[in-house]
């Protein structure tokens, strides 16, 4: 997995051993960057259930002023704060490790421009992130908020979560919503 564009532009990011987490390949990385980089100059980013930090640190080497990794697996964490240090992109992160829901309640910011989630498929979890998200004063309706999903999780609960789904990007074994609250 590497850096696609920006200021870290193809430079390689480490991943963790094993099965816990599924980086996001290149190719799917590209196209959802290739959509968001309207919305990414002085971004505030936050990169939930962050997994080696590759999403967010695509945001900052693509021009986020700052970003959020929140992760609470060690091997995980360990690989996000090599890869800050190595593409010299630390000085503009906050690493949170902790889980998703108490790292939310815990943050103080004036507003989030994009928050991406790729948690676990299939768990529910985005049920109860986009709950949380929901009620955070940060969280507004400019908020432009991406989740990554198997392509059979139900996205049709969305409405009655108060999120509006602009569009969705399918792909052959997963998809990126992307919503705001309404």
């Amino acid at each position: 997995m590497r850096v696609i564009a920006g200021t870290a532009r193809s430079l390689r990011l480490k991943t963790p051993d094993g099965m816990d987490t599924r980086p996001t390949t290149d190719r799917i990385k590209e196209t959802l960057f290739n959509m968001l980089q309207p919305y990414l100059g002085g971004a505030l980013f936050f990169d939930l259930f962050s997994g080696s930090g590759g999403i967010g640190i695509e945001a900052l080497s693509r021009g986020a002023r700052h970003a959020y990794f929140v992760e609470n697996d060690k091997k995980a964490l360990s690989c996000i704060q090599e890869n800050l240090q190595f593409t010299h992109l630390a000085d503009q992160a906050t690493v949170l490790k902790t889980d998703v829901l108490s790292a939310l309640y815990g943050i103080h910011e004036k507003e989030a421009d994009i928050v991406f989630m790729d948690p676990p498929y299939d768990c529910g979890h985005e049920d109860r992130v986009l709950a949380a998200l929901k009620e955070l004063p940060w969280v507004t309706e400019n908020t432009l908020i991406v989740i990554e999903t198997s392509l059979h999780t139900d996205i049709s609960r969305l409405e009655s979560l108060s999120f509006a789904v602009e569009k969705e990007k399918r792909y052959k074994t997963n998809r990126h919503v992307f919503c705001r609250k309404m």
